[in-house]
């Protein structure tokens, strides 16, 4: 059988199915063991209230009968909800391994797509859903359907007007539903957008507090605010308040007193006419009063299951992402060359970034990537440890197309420094040693020492055992130096550096440039860089605009060609001229 057209949530369930129909039997078993006690009790009375003396022999039976009755339906539940905790624990275990095995799998360049936040919503949030659904909601479901379906039943063999007697109220329960839940799609995709409305004015309205204010503008600002909370409040109000009545409805016909009274008051008139018994009217009591909670347990199950098929789709979304390839015949490559040969890169979207790329970066050498923002400089750079795969040509590390290497001898050939660093939950020593974890203390101290480090994280509570996010806190500078410290102890003999210095201050940046120049020193360097006047030096410089190299050369040969290069140059002298004279003329 093909299950590949299967709902999501089937294919995550199929794995511990049959635990979860075991569950689901001896829930319902459970279920109907809790029943005959309430049975127990009505025959217990025919046998007390019969003339004559008392059967105490009977009577001694049926209070076993309620007393195993009442120990089956404990045994059962409880080894119904053992099992399905048991499927839930082995498919959280599974999804789990499976999550990690995808994640760690996927492109780098796929976590470029995927908001932290969202992968955390699939496999951890999305889980906590299922959880729900895998190890209660089946048992309870089967429990709220068994147990009012059998005293029913239970009714019905007693007299068929009793039943419907334990029914009476609930076709204006299901009238008054009926009504409230008609369009209700529709409406919760309007609320849905009017709260959206609400959420990006807040955003707005924080985000520009500082331009808003400084222009004395917050009023209209708020306006805005107040503006998307009001429509949202009167889409609210105006689907809500037609529903009160009917949900005020509903709920009285589900109240105890009201099926009290009306099974009472029928079952008056069902003795008048010498239908039934006293007891037979108690049996229908008793049975009508457990319908409300079976009602809102299948109510409440509903809204999980929605949850859970949602949940379902986020998670299996994230299976179904495509791994790396990887080559069955992996290749090691030999030295540190980095070649592009005719690269071109496009997205999955079809938009070109790259086109018809050349370029060779030699072993102790610097090469530069400039240009204009959105010209593919840092793409470019990121094809080398394949946070994407190129969609024609060629990009060789050591001689070997980077696709026929495997990825572990990869990462550790090619390291890189991004414009945002970022430290993991862990000791600072953890951090520096993440791409050698069997690192001596002597060399961690010599990777700090030289990424400029050392003397801040002696600074710390606990040094070098300080846990990143308690007692150590680091500005941005600073963890960019760690993570220097980090790339010199992994020793990787090609660097990327992605324009590290472009969020420091200038004694920050003083600092990183420092290490950064004692990390290039003897590697294959690929630069991505803003600023033309931390790349004077580079061996060669690539210009890149529109996805494709218009320039190559020493910064000296560029500017005497006169082309982008030299006209991006004279731009940013004159802006920083302008700025210095501007800052001079303000400390005058």
């Amino acid at each position: 059988m093909n299950h590949t057209s299967n709902p999501p949530l089937y294919e995550l369930r199929r794995p511990v199915a049959g635990l979860i129909r075991l569950g689901v039997i001896l829930g319902g078993v459970g279920a109907l063991s809790s029943l005959l006690p309430f049975i127990a009790i009505v025959e217990l009375g025919r046998v007390l209230m019969a003339p004559g003396p008392i059967d105490t022999v009977r009577v001694g039976m049926i209070a076993a009968l309620i007393g195993l009755a009442l120990l089956l339906g404990w045994l059962c539940m409880g080894l119904a909800l053992w099992a399905t905790h048991l499927a839930d624990h082995r498919m959280q275990a599974s999804l789990r391994r499976e999550l990690v095995r995808v994640l760690g799998r996927v492109p780098l360049g796929w976590y470029s797509d995927k908001t932290s936040g969202a992968v955390r919503k699939a496999v951890q949030n999305d889980l906590e859903d299922l959880h729900h659904l895998v190890a209660h909601h089946d048992v309870e479901r089967v429990a709220a359907i068994v147990l009012p379906a059998g005293g029913l039943l239970y009714l019905l063999w007693l007299d068929w007007r009793l039943m419907l007697l334990a029914v009476v109220t609930l076709p204006v329960y299901a009238v008054a539903y009926a009504r409230m839940m008609r369009g209700f799609g529709d409406k919760m995709t309007q609320l849905d957008a009017s709260f959206s409305e609400v959420s990006a004015a807040i955003v707005e309205f924080v985000n520009g507090i500082t331009v808003v204010k400084a222009f004395g503008q917050s009023g209209r600002a708020y306006e805005g605010y107040q503006n998307a909370v009001r429509n949202f409040s009167e889409r609210y109000a105006g689907w809500v308040r037609p529903l009160l009545r009917l949900e005020a409805l509903s709920s009285l016909a589900l109240s105890a007193p009201v099926i009290m009274l009306s099974t009472l008051a029928g079952g008056a008139w069902f003795l008048a006419n010498g239908w039934v018994g006293p007891l037979d009217v108690m049996a229908a009591t008793l049975v009508g009063m457990a319908l409300p909670q079976t009602l809102l347990t299948l109510n409440q199950g509903l809204v999980a299951q929605r949850n859970a098929e949602a949940a379902a789709k986020r998670i299996a979304s994230l299976l179904a992402a495509e791994p790396l390839p990887v080559s069955c015949h992996p290749r090691r490559p030999v030295g540190a060359t980095v070649e592009f040969e005719q690269v071109s890169f496009r997205y999955a979207d079809d938009h070109e970034v790259l086109s018809n790329i050349s370029l060779n970066c030699r072993p102790g050498t610097v090469t530069a990537l400039v240009g204009r923002s959105g010209a593919g400089k840092s793409t470019l750079a990121m094809l080398v440890p394949r946070f994407h795969d190129v969609s024609a040509g060629t990009v060789r590390v050591g001689g070997v197309d980077v696709r026929e290497i495997a990825p572990s001898v990869l990462y550790g050939k090619v390291g890189f420094v991004l414009q945002n660093a970022q430290l993991v939950r862990g000791t600072v020593r953890d951090n520096v040693c993440l791409g050698r974890p069997g690192a001596d203390q002597a060399a961690v101290i010599e990777a700090a020492r030289a990424a400029r480090i050392h003397d801040r994280i002696l600074a710390l509570p606990r040094g070098y055992d300080s846990v990143i996010g308690e007692d150590a806190v680091f500005s941005g500078g600073e963890t960019q130096r760690v993570s220097i410290a980090r790339m010199l102890l992994a020793d990787t003999p090609i660097l990327i550096l992605d324009e590290a210095t472009a969020h420091a201050d200038p004694e920050s940046e003083a600092h990183i440039q420092d290490a950064l120049s004692t990390l290039a020193l003897g590697r294959t360097v690929l630069v991505i860089a803003h600023r033309l006047a931390s790349i004077v030096a580079a061996d060669q410089i690539a210009v890149i605009d529109g996805g494709q190299i218009v320039e190559q050369g020493t910064h000296d040969r560029l500017l005497e060609a006169g082309g982008l290069y030299a006209r991006l140059w004279r731009l940013q002298t004159f802006v920083e001229s302008e700025g210095g004279e501007r800052e001079e003329a303000a400390r005058a």
